[in-house]
C-alpha cells in the first residue's frame, strides 16, 4: 500500500526552512514542527522528523545524521525531504480516501529547477494534483488583504530561510525581492558573534533562543543580559559566558539591515498609484521574522510608513494556502500567474 491511501483530504502545506505547517481540509492546521529529519546514514531510512529528531540535534552518534533538508526556503536533500513529507502526512493521517490536491507554498525567488523539486516531491507523497503558491502571495491571503482588487498592498514575510516582499494587486505580484537573509542568517549571526568575541561555540538551538529571547532592531527600553553555555574553543571545555542584548542587536544589525534595504529597493520600483496606496494602507510584517523585538519601529524609521505586525505571522503562510486550497476556483489567477514567475 503506496503513502497515496493514507490521504483522507486535501493538504495544503507551507514546506518552510525552519517549520513545516500542514493545513487540513475542512479542519485547519494540524501539523507545525520543525523542517528536520534524523536518518540513518546506512541506509538512508528516516528516524525520527519535527520535535523529535530536533531533540537529537547534536546529540547523536556516528551512525545517525539530523539535519535541515530545506535551505534557503527550498530542497536542498530531494531524497530526505520527500521522506520527510511523507512521514509528516502519515502523522496527520490514517484515513484511507486519497488526496487530490496538495498546494504548497513556495518562496517568490526559486528557480524552474526548484519548483520541480518542490512539485515531484509532493507528487512523490501521493498527490494527483499540485499547485504552487508564491509564500508572498499566500502570507497576503493568509492575514486577510484584498489580493483580488486595484489596490496596492505590501506584504513583507520573514521567515527562516527567505525574505519575501512583495507589492499585490489584482491577483498578481507587481514588484518582489526574495533575498536569502532571514531568521537562519540571524542565528548564524549570533553563533559568529559568539565565537569571535567570546572564543564560545554554540548551536542553531542556542542560537535560535537568544534570537527569541534577546534579539531586538532597536535599542530597548531595559538591556537585559543572559547567561550562554558552550563549549570553550580554548581548551575544549563547557563553560557559561554573559552576552547582553546590546550586543545581540549588533551581531544582528547587518542582516537586519540587508531586509530593511531590500524593502527600500522595492518601495523605489513600485509604480505611482501604488505606492499612493501603500502609504495609506503601510507595510504588513508576518513570518518568525515579524516578532523582532523593535523591527516594525525600524521599518516605519526608514521608510516613513505605517507598519503592521500581522496576527499570529507564524501561521500567515499557511493559513493563506489553505484559503486557496478551500477556494481554488476563487483563486485560480493567483495560481496561474505564480506559475508564471
Amino acid at each position: 500500500m503506496g503513502l497515496f491511501s493514507l490521504f483522507s483530504s486535501d493538504l495544503a502545506i507551507d514546506l518552510g526552512t525552519a517549520n513545516t505547517l500542514i493545513f487540513l481540509r475542512g479542519k485547519g492546521i494540524v501539523l507545525n514542527e520543525p523542517s528536520i529529519a534524523a536518518f540513518d546514514r546506512n541506509t538512508k531510512k528516516i528516524i525520527a522528523i519535527g520535535n523529535e529528531a530536533r531533540e537529537m540535534l547534536g546529540r547523536t552518534h556516528s551512525d545517525i545524521a539530523v539535519i535541515r533538508p530545506l535551505r534557503d526556503g527550498v530542497i536542498a536533500d530531494f531524497e530526505i525531504a520527500e521522506g520527510m513529507l511523507r512521514e509528516f502526512i502519515k502523522k496527520i493521517h490514517s484515513g484511507v480516501v486519497p488526496s487530490r490536491r496538495i498546494v504548497v507554498a513556495v518562496p517568490s525567488g526559486v528557480t524552474e529547477v526548484e519548483k520541480r523539486a518542490v512539485r515531484d516531491s509532493a507528487e512523490h507523497a501521493g498527490a494527483k494534483e499540485v499547485h504552487l503558491i508564491e509564500e508572498p502571495m499566500a502570507a497576503a491571503i493568509g492575514v486577510g488583504m484584498d489580493v483580488d482588487g486595484p489596490m496596492g498592498n505590501m506584504i513583507v514575510d520573514i521567515g527562516g530561510g527567505t525574505t519575501e516582499i512583495a507589492v499585490i494587486a489584482l491577483s498578481g505580484i507587481v514588484e518582489k525581492v526574495s533575498i536569502r537573509i532571514a531568521g537562519d542568517e540571524l542565528n548564524n549571526a549570533i553563533i559568529r558573534n559568539f565565537r569571535a568575541n567570546h572564543n564560545l561555540l554554540i548551536g542553531e538551538r542556542t542560537a535560535e533562543a537568544i534570537k527569541c529571547e534577546v534579539g531586538s532592531a532597536m535599542p530597548l527600553k531595559e538591556e537585559v543580559e543572559i547567561e550562554v553555555k558552550g563549549r570553550d574553543l580554548v581548551n575544549g571545555i563547557p563553560k557559561t559566558v554573559i552576552g547582553t542584548s546590546a550586543e545581540i542587536r549588533e551581531a544582528m544589525s547587518e542582516c537586519v539591515q540587508q531586509i530593511v534595504d531590500a524593502i527600500r529597493q522595492t518601495l523605489e520600483r513600485t509604480p505611482a498609484e501604488l505606492s499612493a496606496d501603500i502609504l495609506d494602507r503601510g507595510i504588513m510584517l508576518s513570518g518568525g521574522g515579524a516578532l523582532i523585538k523593535g523591527l516594525n519601529e525600524r521599518i516605519r524609521l526608514e521608510t516613513s510608513l505605517p507598519v503592521h505586525i500581522a496576527e499570529d505571522p507564524l501561521t500567515a503562510v499557511v493559513r493563506g494556502t489553505g484559503k486557496v486550497l478551500e477556494d481554488l476556483n476563487h483563486y485560480m489567477k493567483v495560481l496561474i500567474r505564480s506559475r508564471k514567475y
